[in-house]
């Protein structure tokens, strides 16, 4: 299996960032409940990289970014976003911190935004759909400090290659540094690589999303990871 390179993203990342994560979403047959027949892969693929710069410099004191390279060829191949805990919004840039996108100047920063604001992003409305995985979530990460996995994509044709391993592996390092669990919603795709890495289910929940043109069966799975602790 080949081995990949972990890296900080940067928003000159953003067009592979976008082919990246809409391919590997776009497999996801709820997922695609958010967009009209009309609505195509490619064209999500152009909107998402528009905004993504913008995105990748938001929040940067809670949010962390990071990309899984090929080596050999440069590609990027995954991408995971980590939320530091809730509890430590306010203390400045904080922990990780070489996982945080590169800062820019005022006046890129104002280009990125306009970009944002031009792109066409509206996923359509399915009321009620994610309410209770919205409420469980919240209660967990209400209950004690976490970092959040927030966001993992890894492209079809980099799936079963150990990307998303690396990725989820990265931030397990970091976290047992820092005495921190992780915490991650999961859906079935990711499920089997959480529980290969140690992560246990502390919550399930099932949906029926036939009444917005799925199968009817949309499972959300709430998945802690224990770091090690020393015993006084």
């Amino acid at each position: 299996m080949a081995t990949w390179s972990i890296q900080p993203c940067s928003v000159s990342d953003a067009p592979a960032l976008a082919e990246n994560n809409m391919s590997a979403f776009w497999t996801d047959r709820t997922w695609r409940l958010n967009w009209g027949p009309e609505i195509t892969l490619p064209y999500l693929i152009t909107q998402c990289a528009e905004r993504l710069p913008r995105n990748l410099l938001r929040n940067r004191a809670a949010l962390r970014h990071e990309k899984a390279v090929d080596p050999s060829t440069g590609e990027l191949v995954g991408y995971a976003r980590w939320e530091m805990p809730i509890s430590w919004a306010g203390k400045g840039e904080g922990e990780w911190q070489e996982a945080m996108t590169a800062d820019v100047g005022k006046e890129e920063r104002e280009k990125y935004e306009e970009m944002a604001k031009k792109a066409w992003w509206e996923p359509r409305d399915m009321p009620g759909l994610d309410n209770e995985n919205i409420r469980i979530k919240n209660r967990i990460l209400a209950e004690k400090d976490y970092i959040n996995l927030d966001y993992l994509a890894v492209h079809p044709m980099n799936k079963g290659k150990g990307v998303a391993t690396a990725l989820v592996k990265s931030g397990i390092e970091k976290a047992e540094k820092l005495g921190v669990d992780i915490f991650i919603l999961a859906f079935e795709a990711g499920r089997g690589v959480y529980t290969r890495l140690g992560f246990k289910e502390v919550a399930r929940n099932v949906e029926d999303d036939s009444r917005y043109g799925g199968v009817g069966e949309y499972a959300a799975y709430f998945m802690v990871y224990e770091v090690r602790r020393d015993k006084a």
